[in-house]
């Protein structure tokens, strides 16, 4: 069962952000309204066999007409921040030249009715929507997207770079390069594999162009990089699974995070090379403006990742997990590993592990890896389960008690804030917030609208916005927090200063 409020909110310390992450592909809809143009993502959703269900996003959770409301949600919740992207092609419809007002006005709208609230603006620059005439031009297989994004960049940083407190260049490089041009499962739709390497050289470079512009634009607010981090064991014991669990973090995570954090790739076993051949041909030019130092680092934890050799089996405890992107069980003879199921888990309907004890991994393993890691944030985290409508009992009132939720959250947010607090395991690391993935249900890129992970209920027939019992819980945590923090802050002010002195140096509740 979930912990208390009570308990968590004595576990948050001041100035801990809480918040909530949303992206604008997923919620917005409108897309051919307003100047708006075509991204890579609404010509592979009206490809047959795309998105499961036949889903697209032209309509989503029609965020763009109902942005008020929804930001009147965020307001009753009570957290201090909200993570948003911004659109791309809303904002310049060929990725390059012109810009479109309508779009600029629209996040100008956003920016008003967040600040009005005193909710402070986390905007992702670049949540994969990329204008679909730089796709055509080979999107991020070619290096001159990088440099796109760049002047993308310099406009956001001259339109709102006054009212935005933290900047995400990029929101998972990762999952852009693997599903989208190694495995085909997210857009464009490639299925390179090992010849997708490319495309995660040349995003890491877009972060330190964008990095660059934003800064040279004047921004006010700190800047850095949002990517996923999974910690990766084998199914079994023994020198095959331990070089391909090399192999799989190099690809997951250290080729994203090396560059950014240390200035150069992972070094890499010899018996990867053939593999990994174009990690060893980046100039260092590169490689200089793609380690400049950071304000934060975002880091997404959703689950854990298990590797085994070759195809994976289709029945027994190693059989590859449901939710997992079907490529690899259809190009498994084309790969050296799979990613195996995890028994003794529960699951969420995308079939991921529930593995909070894995987060503290995750900090350490980044704690150990890079010394001068500067603050984190944690940029994303949530669960989809099977969400049902009922009557309240006491109110008829529509309702979704989603535990399973509360529970994953509460038991995720206790992980990281015990495993960062003094003599934890990543103590080391300076952890600045928890953003909940995602304030409503919305469109799940490849698996369409079959998976929720809203504390809002969304029915997407009729756009009503029901909240859950995550909402409510979240809500509660929220104001015991600020709540707690008031109490202890007025009984420091009003302590006598022999008091305090007495207790200098002691760990604060």
């Amino acid at each position: 069962m979930a912990l208390g409020t009570d308990h968590l909110a004595a576990l948050i310390p001041s100035g801990f952000t809480l918040g909530v992450a949303t992206a604008a592909f997923q919620i917005e809809g409108a897309v051919a309204e307003d100047g708006r143009g075509p991204s890579g993502w609404d010509a592979f959703t009206h490809e047959p066999g795309r998105i499961a269900g036949g889903a697209t996003a032209d309509t989503a959770c029609d965020h763009y007409h109902r942005m008020p409301l929804d930001v009147d949600l965020l307001a009753e919740l009570g957290l201090d921040s909200y993570r948003f992207s911004l659109s791309w092609p809303r904002i310049q419809p060929g990725g390059q030249g012109p810009v479109n007002q309508r779009g600029i006005d629209f996040y100008d709208r956003l920016l008003d009715e967040l600040l009005a609230r005193d909710i402070s603006p986390m905007c992702t620059l670049y949540h994969w929507d990329t204008p679909l005439p730089l796709e055509h031009a080979g999107g991020w297989l070619n290096r001159d997207t990088a440099y796109r994004l760049a002047d993308f960049a310099a406009i956001a940083a001259e339109r709102f770079g006054d009212r935005v407190e933290r900047w995400v260049t990029i929101n998972e490089p990762t999952t852009v390069t693997l599903n989208g041009y190694g495995l085909g499962v997210h857009a464009p739709g490639q299925t390179g594999l090992f010849d997708a390497l490319p495309a995660a050289h040349h995003l890491i470079l877009a972060h330190g162009l964008s990095l660059s512009a934003l800064r040279a634009g004047g921004i006010s607010g700190e800047a850095g990089i949002t990517n996923v981090y999974s910690p990766v064991v084998g199914a079994k014991d023994g020198l095959a699974h331990d070089v391909l669990v090399e192999l799989f973090d190099v690809l997951h995570n250290r080729m994203f995070s090396d560059p950014v954090l240390l200035g150069r790739y992972p070094s890499i076993n010899p018996v990867l090379k053939p593999f990994l051949q174009y990690l060893r041909e980046i100039p260092d030019e590169d490689l200089a403006v793609m380690s400049q130092p950071l304000d934060f680092y975002g880091l997404n934890y959703y689950f854990p990742t298990r590797i085994g050799l070759g195809p994976g089996p289709s029945t027994g405890p190693d059989a590859v997990p449901d939710g997992l992107p079907e490529p690899l069980i259809q190009q498994g003879a084309d790969l050296p590993f799979h990613l195996a199921g995890w028994p003794g888990y529960a699951r969420t309907e995308f079939g991921w592990p529930v593995a909070p004890d894995y987060l503290p991994v995750a900090l350490a393993q980044m704690a150990e890896r890079y010394p001068n890691l500067p603050p984190v944030y944690i940029t994303e985290g949530g669960a989809s389960f099977k969400d049902v409508v009922v009557p309240d009992a006491l109110t008829n009132e529509p309702s979704v008690a989603d535990v399973r939720r509360v529970d994953y959250l509460a038991r995720h947010l206790e992980a990281a804030l015990t495993a960062t607090a003094p003599n934890g395991p990543a103590a080391g690391i300076d952890l600045r917030g928890y953003y909940v993935w995602t304030l409503m249900d919305n469109f799940e890129w490849a698996a369409g609208y079959s998976q929720r992970f809203g504390l809002v209920y969304v029915d997407f027939a009729t756009q009503q916005r029901i909240r859950k019992s995550s909402f409510h819980w979240l809500k509660d945590l929220a104001a015991r927090r600020r709540s707690d923090a008031g109490t202890a802050t007025a009984l420091a002010r009003s302590a006598p200063a022999e008091s305090t002195s007495a207790k200098s140096g002691q760990p604060q509740a």
